[in-house]
Parts: structure tokens; C-alpha cells; sequence
């Protein structure tokens, strides 16, 4: 049994292991940074940390968020920064037995490295992402994270 922190994008469900995250907060404005790629809306504080605020529905669907009272950000370690991922609601903590994880097997799997997998529920598919390969995936990565350590 794995701990999964369980998310909603859109339709869909996904899910990243509890050990990567540092915790959900709610949408909060986030601080504007010239220059930087439109998927990152933003900077926030969070406990005296700056936190690259990246817009998730515009990575996995190439449609921008829309805030509700359900928004929120999920904050997640990725290499050696922090980062809040928005989220159309945040679900639960689900434990998910290893034998529900398939593997996926497509051919966009190439472009979409972070997926790591698919969690079979009886009731639902649950679809499940590693932060640290999500943020490693972006062109902009190593900018977003010299911009983040300088400001520090």
C-alpha cells in the first residue's frame, strides 16, 4: 500500500505519492514575475518559502485554470525546490495497493514521462504523476529555478 495524495484536473483524477508533498493550501494571488513561461502564473510565499505557482490545467490540457472556492494549491518538493501546482479541487488521501498500479504503455509516453501510471480502483481510474519529473520535463526548469534560488 502506497499513500497517494488524490487531485482533480478537469475530469480527470490524478494522484501523486504523499512523500513528495508539502502540503495543500488554498489559491492565494500569487506575486507576477515578468518573462517567465505562461504556464507559471506567479510566485507565493509559503511558511517564509518562495514557490513557483504553475498553472496545471495549461501543462496537461493547454487551457488556463479557472479559480473556484475549490482551487488549491498543491505544494510538492520537485529536485531541490518547492512547487504549487493548481488544482481544481484537492480529493483525499487514498491508499492504493501496488497490484492497482498498471503501467502505461502509449506512445505519447515519451512526451509525458511524469505519468507513471494508472491506479484500476473498482469505482475509478486515478491517474498518477511524479512532481519532480513534471518540473524536470519543462523547457524552462533550470530558469524557473535560478530565478527562485536568486530571490531566495
Amino acid at each position: 500500500m502506497n499513500k497517494f495524495v488524490i487531485f482533480q484536473i478537469e475530469r480527470e483524477q490524478y494522484a501523486v505519492p504523499i512523500e513528495y508533498v508539502i502540503s495543500i493550501e488554498k489559491m492565494v494571488e500569487p506575486t507576477i514575475i515578468p518573462q517567465m513561461p505562461e504556464y507559471m502564473i506567479g510566485v507565493v510565499r509559503i511558511r517564509g518559502e518562495l514557490v513557483p505557482v504553475l498553472d496545471t490545467r495549461k501543462l496537461l490540457y493547454e487551457r488556463s485554470f479557472e479559480e473556484t472556492d475549490k482551487t488549491r494549491l498543491v505544494v510538492t518538493t520537485a529536485e531541490d525546490i518547492s512547487v504549487a501546482f493548481i488544482v481544481d479541487e484537492a480529493k483525499e488521501i487514498l491508499d492504493i495497493p501496488e497490484e492497482a498500479v498498471k503501467q502505461v504503455n502509449m506512445l505519447a509516453y515519451q512526451q509525458t514521462p511524469y505519468l507513471v501510471g494508472v491506479a484500476s480502483l473498482p469505482e475509478r481510474l486515478i491517474i498518477l504523476m511524479d512532481p519532480n519529473r513534471l518540473f524536470a520535463h519543462l523547457e524552462e526548469a533550470d530558469e524557473i529555478k535560478e530565478h527562485i534560488h536568486s530571490h531566495q
